[in-house]
């Protein structure tokens, strides 16, 4: 077992090559080694023998044939899935080095939870584009719990998203945008909406959308209405797609929480109405989170922009 770690150790720290890893992150991607052999210009007793190094290296095999096809084994494929990270990050290393040396601005790769894109985005995108008029922008839209592995890994310079409890990660820097209230909004032909005042019995008469079940807004949401001696109706609907909410409230008297900011944004559309009750200390504060060992001048040129447009 010991002779096996240093083996592998050894293969990782000085033996394993980038013409190793572009290899295997080819193969991968055609499953064959003459389409390899092919794709990367060499013969196809240079690719076999590549592989061999590997296996050697390892003493153990990466591929296995099946048929007319050769598959990974499990160590492969484990080996593979790095290979094609380390390869995406090569190409984007690539693309950011020559658009700095060509004056183009870089790229920036941004993850960020839907219900913040229409408010905050665009602004800072255009305080970017003023600065840096040829700064590629990527925008991946998502869940905290799905964004934040694609930061870890490199997959985004900077995610963007709301938070409603603490979150600390080895390696990771973090700056709080701004805080917002939460409101109570119905679509602008909601009975409700036309009157100046109301009370909790009120809103629960009418069918909601109500925050995930078990989340700090939920917990915030029963607590209000206990306090008042109330609970949800029967048959609410959980739902986080802020556009099926909005066109939902639109053909329906549903009554939904959402954020300040874009609640202004809609009612200012048109769309929907502020109701006049709040949840009480019900209040979230977003937060971009960007990789401490990061070295991409576009995406700290972004951040300064997000800073810009929160105040």
């Amino acid at each position: 077992m010991e002779n096996n770690e240093r083996d592998i150790r050894r293969f990782f720290r000085s033996e394993l090559k980038l013409r190793h890893l572009r290899t295997i992150a080819v193969l991968a991607r055609v499953k064959q080694v003459s389409r390899v052999a092919e794709e990367m210009n060499v013969t196809q007793p240079a690719i076999s023998k590549q592989l061999g190094e590997i296996e050697r290296s390892l003493k153990t095999p990466i591929t296995q044939r099946k048929g007319n096809r050769i598959v990974f084994t499990s160590i492969g494929l484990r080996l593979a899935n790095y290979a094609c990270e380390v390869m995406q990050l090569i190409e984007k290393a690539e693309f950011d080095i020559d658009s700095l040396h060509r004056g183009l601005g870089g790229r920036v790769v941004v993850g960020i939870a839907s219900s913040l894109s229409p408010t905050l985005l665009p602004e800072a995108i255009k305080r970017l584009k003023d600065t840096a008029p040829s700064a590629v922008v990527s925008i991946i839209e998502g869940h905290f719990n799905e964004l934040l592995p694609l930061l870890e890994s490199g997959g985004l310079d900077i995610l963007i998203v709301r938070t409603w409890e603490p979150f600390f990660r080895e390696g990771i820097e973090q700056l709080s945008l701004l805080n917002e209230q939460i409101h109570l909004v119905v679509g602008t032909s909601h009975p409700l909406a036309a009157r100046a005042d109301g009370s909790w019995q009120d809103l629960v008469a009418w069918p909601w959308i109500a925050p995930a079940e078990g989340s700090l807004a939920r917990r915030a949401v029963d607590s209000q209405l206990a306090s008042e001696g109330l609970e949800l109706p029967a048959g609410y609907i959980e739902s986080t797609s802020i556009m099926l909410n909005i066109e939902l409230m639109r053909i329906a008297p549903f009554i939904s929480l959402m954020p300040e900011r874009l609640a202004e944004a809609h009612v200012r559309k048109g769309e929907l109405s502020i109701l006049p009750l709040h949840v009480e200390g019900l209040r979230t504060e977003v937060r971009c989170y960007w990789r401490a060992d990061s070295t991409n001048e576009t995406c700290n040129l972004f951040r300064e922009c997000l800073q810009q447009v929160s105040i």
